[in-house]
């Protein structure tokens, strides 16, 4: 098995489209994984957990390396708010709504936010501009991280050496126009399953917080 890859971009900068890129090279890939199964069968984990945890997962995995996503902000910003939007609902409801895991990382990463705040630019961008830092602060001095920009021309070139590859790589663009679900959409034998027939793991086998 292929040591871990973790992309820790956040949501709406290119994750599905990276994924797609991975199975097609070969990896066994989940984007997201909500069981200790997907977890420790996946080469490739992409969206929640691993955007909020990437520290934890560091120190559960030996060797693993790490991509982080990034975007432009004109381009970033109506995308993200328009998908926590759609999810605020059942992010804050205490009765139920997404799994915990998912809102575990959502509100560690975007704050216990109401709708207005999500109509402000700033606080997006302080969302935004937070992860880069702390991943740069994080990984700083150490050769386990590749930052890019899927829309970037140079970006397939700048992963072929990452991996250490000669295989063509494309990002094809998916989940444009606000769509959210294109992974689902995906038929693809290197896929791996986030749950297990729908249900999940309170503990997904690292130190993370339960919620």
């Amino acid at each position: 098995m292929k040591n871990k890859i973790f992309i820790i971009g956040l949501p709406r900068t290119g994750t599905t489209s990276i994924c797609h890129s991975f199975l097609e090279l070969g990896y066994k890939t989940a984007h997201t994984a909500y069981t200790q199964q997907s977890i420790h069968s996946a080469e490739v984990i992409a969206d929640t957990p691993v955007f909020n945890e990437y520290k934890l997962l560091d120190k559960h995995f030996d060797n693993c390396r790490f991509i982080n996503l990034e975007r432009e902000l004109t381009k970033w910003l109506p995308s993200i708010r328009q998908l926590l939007t759609r999810m605020h609902t059942n992010l804050m409801r205490e009765d139920g709504g997404f799994n915990t895991h998912l809102k575990r990382c959502y509100l560690d990463t975007f704050g216990r936010f109401n709708l207005s705040d999500i109509e402000s630019d700033e606080y997006l961008t302080q969302c935004y501009n937070r992860h880069q830092n702390q991943v740069s602060e994080y990984f700083r001095g150490r050769e386990q991280l590749l930052s890019l920009d899927v829309a970037d021309e140079q970006s397939p070139k700048l992963l072929q050496s990452f991996l250490q590859t000669e295989q063509t790589i494309t990002f094809k663009p998916l989940n444009i126009a606000g769509k959210v679900t294109a992974w689902n959409d995906i038929k693809h034998p290197n896929k791996v399953a986030s749950t297990r027939n729908g249900k999940i793991d309170k503990s997904l086998g690292y130190n993370h917080k339960i919620l």
